[in-house]
């Protein structure tokens, strides 16, 4: 089952403002992080039926659309540079072969995962320009997350993986919301990404002024 702009995307837009914006990318620390992926985005999923699959693929494609970026079949550098893991225990990350050498440090981020009680965790990694060049997102299947339907996890998780969002971005408020009986991306937090990607704007930013020229670019035609 796939998504399309039209599914996952809704039609009412409220602007938001300049600080919203700002906001988002604000880190707990206060420091302003912003990054977009800078190569086609090659994602490969682990753990999960043909059908969470096509769920999972469809979620990453429609937003794709939205943001105008691209994917591949493969990264010249990684092979697959987005990496979905569906397990049950952190305790299994450890023996996965070669991920090690992905993610520094993973045995003790395993135990303070585990001793967090986390249920999902993504690592980023950055070229020489600051933009996206991989991610990994795990997702330890507790009872909560298997509560979840498939298209809004699906969704809610290619959503966080698409730009550096601020660690606290989505704490009060999903980047999703309901909408009759579907999930959709909140169509304020669409808009900014599509703005994101405009390709004027730059790839990675770390100073506030960034979110001003976001906020100019939900102001001008899409």
């Amino acid at each position: 089952m796939g998504a399309s702009g039209g599914d996952i995307f809704g039609q009412k837009k409220r602007m938001m403002t300049e600080k919203e914006i700002e906001a988002l990318f604000t880190r707990s620390d206060g420091s302003y992080a912003f990054a977009r992926w800078g190569r086609p985005v090659a994602p490969v999923v682990f753990g999960v039926t043909d059908d969470t699959l096509e769920v999972v693929k469809g979620a990453l494609e429609a937003v794709m659309v939205l943001s105008g970026h691209q994917m591949a079949e493969t990264d010249p550098e990684l092979g697959s540079n987005m990496m979905i893991f569906f397990f049950r225990d952190w305790d299994e990350l450890p023996d996965v072969p070669g991920l090690d050498r992905l993610i520094n440090d993973l045995v003790p981020l395993v135990a303070r995962l585990r001793e967090a009680n986390a249920n999902q965790y993504r690592v980023f990694h950055f070229d020489a320009a600051g933009a996206i060049k991989a991610c990994f997102v795990f997702l330890r299947m507790d009872e909560v997350l298997c509560d979840v339907p498939a298209e809004t996890l699906a969704l809610s998780q290619i959503v966080q993986s698409v730009l550096l969002w601020s660690d606290t971005a989505f704490r009060d408020a999903s980047p999703l919301a309901r909408t009759g009986d579907k999930t959709i991306l909140r169509p304020d937090i669409a808009s900014v990404i599509r703005a994101a990607y405009d390709p004027v704007m730059p790839a990675a930013a770390s100073d506030a002024s960034h979110a001003l020229r976001l906020s100019a670019r939900l102001q001008a035609p899409q």
